[in-house]
């Protein structure tokens, strides 16, 4: 079991401060990382929370995994470690056709 959870499902309006006061009932938060659209800055409705230790998270997880959250069932669970996506490359362009050879005598 990770010290660090998923907290999804969040009330747009949730800042750190609030969360880390609610999941400070279930021991030590290292950190709190709420994601958010770059270009408008709010929230996207999901972010990761360390706990101190493996306990703590597990106490976490149990205390708010569906639970009502201002309006919203929270879902918590272990983090998943972030998964090394390939790149897209380009498209690509399929093999060249061939030259418009003449076919005959001229």
């Amino acid at each position: 079991m990770g010290k660090r959870l998923y907290v999804g499902n969040l009330p747009f309006t949730v800042t750190e401060q609030t969360l880390g006061d609610s999941f400070a009932e279930c021991g030590t938060v290292e950190t709190i990382t709420l994601i958010t659209d770059r270009e408008t800055g709010r929230s996207k409705g999901f972010g990761f929370i360390e706990m101190g230790t493996d306990d703590e998270a597990q106490k976490a997880i149990s205390k708010f995994d569906g639970q009502d959250y201002e309006g919203r069932s929270l879902k918590v669970n272990e983090a998943r470690p972030k998964e090394d996506r390939p790149r897209g490359g380009g498209g690509g362009f399929g093999g060249g056709g061939g030259g418009g050879g003449r076919g005959g005598r001229y």
